[in-house]
């Protein structure tokens, strides 16, 4: 029985202090508030939680007070039974490894409850995945914020399936829009001019949001006017594959349990603050004033997937808000589950997408904001030296003392595992190509908008 704790915020040093937890695979996944009787629930709270059985043996249930997100807690196959009910041993579980503050979630702040709060475009881009899209558009459907509108963008669609799908699924809830150009930041692009809300949410067609997200996105930008930009909370919605659990592993979306705001003023003991901004949070999860977003030029259309840069757009995005002056915050109460790639060669293309779509916004930022180039220059040491870290697989010696059985063995350290260090190196050989995937990306950008105008 284990237990992921809260972090205590202070800025994470490089390499993480702590490693990765070891999840239990495969695993039901679910979340439990201890100030509910009800429960546990699964992912998005899309119903009751299936419970564990001889096939899926562990848990891995996401732990809330009054809503608050406090930690993981994992239950192995011994933990996982008994005659205890399921929620009496995650509650168990939490008190012990958790301990959370027995009088709940803070009060919130006095003024705080507008009659009228903000209105939310929730922008979802999809492309040829019908089936998880549905889920998705369906755990959005269950938001509790009264002022949202969801907004789904077809690009570059072979065919009327989503099409329809959307028109079918809830009419008058749902607006259908098409981006006939590949590529995620046009995508995302074509939502943020038709989007009528003064906030202005994407999330991915693989994720469940919580019925708070919207709500809880909402919140902090009321609570700050220096706010122009908020992520949160991404838990994996399903730990059914190895490759799911290496991932979270190596580089999960999760960014911790407790808030953080970052400014360009911020006394970050991060060497690569502000350049690497995966720390701050992920496109799967992040928000916007849509004002500001619009100002700053939305997303540059030669980063994102479907281009050959393969990614980068959120972090650009992220990097802009900073450089304007802007404060960018995360929100732990922000949560969306997260649906990772199933197999080892679906995961393998998804980090080598990372590397190349890295080096194509370090490549983008340059491009934009020329005078950066010093300031990362100086960050180019700490830089490698820490992706040199990720990529270094331990030599370990064969002691012929070691258990004869994997299961009796001690857990490798998920930080230097071989597995994961491959990943890094993965990672590492594909950065390379960001730069001229980006360039190429920009031609091609260049092509499409003389070809849209002639």
């Amino acid at each position: 029985m284990t237990a992921v704790r809260p972090a205590a915020a202070p800025p994470v040093p490089l390499p993480p202090a702590r490693p990765a937890p070891l999840l239990p695979v495969p695993a039901r996944v679910m979340e439990l508030d201890l100030d509910r009787p009800d429960g546990p629930w699964a992912p998005g709270r899309s119903g009751p939680a299936r419970p564990p059985d001889a096939a899926v043996p562990s848990v891995v249930a996401l732990v809330r007070r009054s809503g608050r997100p406090l930690g993981l807690v994992a239950l192995g196959p011994d933990g996982a039974g008994g005659d205890e009910s399921l929620r009496a041993r995650l509650v168990a579980a939490a008190e012990r490894d958790l301990r959370p503050d027995p009088d709940g979630a803070p009060a919130p702040a006095p003024g705080r409850a507008d009659r009228t709060p903000p209105t939310v475009t929730v922008v979802v881009c999809t492309r040829g995945r019908p089936t998880l899209l549905g889920d998705s558009l369906r755990a959005l459907l269950r938001t509790d914020h009264p002022a949202t509108e969801i907004l789904v963008v077809d690009n570059a669609p072979e065919d009327d399936t989503t099409e329809q799908l959307v028109r079918g699924l809830a009419p008058g809830r749902l607006r259908y829009l098409r981006e006939p150009v590949p590529g995620l930041a046009r995508a995302r692009n074509r939502g943020l001019a038709a989007a009528h809300g003064e906030i202005v949410a994407f999330t991915d067609d693989d994720t469940l949001a919580d019925p708070g997200w919207a709500g809880a996105l909402a919140a902090a930008f009321r609570a700050d006017p220096r706010i122009a930009c908020v992520t949160g909370l991404v838990v994996p919605a399903e730990l059914d594959t190895e490759a799911q659990a290496l991932f979270e592993r190596y580089c999960g979306f999760g960014k911790g349990f407790a808030p953080r705001d970052w400014s360009r003023h911020t006394d970050d003991a991060d060497p690569l603050f502000p350049f690497a901004a995966g720390r701050f949070g992920t496109g799967a999860n992040m928000a916007f004033r849509t004002g500001a977003l619009r100002r700053l030029g939305g997303f540059d259309p030669a980063t994102g997937a479907g281009t050959p840069t393969r990614g980068g757009e959120d972090l650009l995005a992220f990097l802009g808000v900073l450089s304007a002056g802007h404060t960018l915050a995360y929100r732990p109460d922000a949560v969306v589950w997260h649906r990772h790639r199933r197999t080892p060669a679906e995961l393998d293309a998804q980090i080598r997408g990372f590397g190349i779509g890295l080096g194509g916004y370090l490549t983008a930022a340059l491009v934009h904001r020329p005078a950066l180039l010093a300031e990362l220059l100086r960050r180019v040491p700490a830089g490698a030296r820490y992706a040199l870290r990720r990529a270094a697989a331990p030599v370990t010696p064969a002691d012929p003392a070691a258990p004869a059985t994997p299961a009796d063995r001690p857990a490798e350290d998920p930080r230097t595992g071989a597995a994961l260090a491959r990943l890094g190196r993965i990672e590492l050989r594909a950065l390379p190509r960001g730069p001229a995937a980006y360039l190429v990306g920009r031609v091609q950008d260049r092509r499409f908008r003389t070809g849209s105008r002639s």
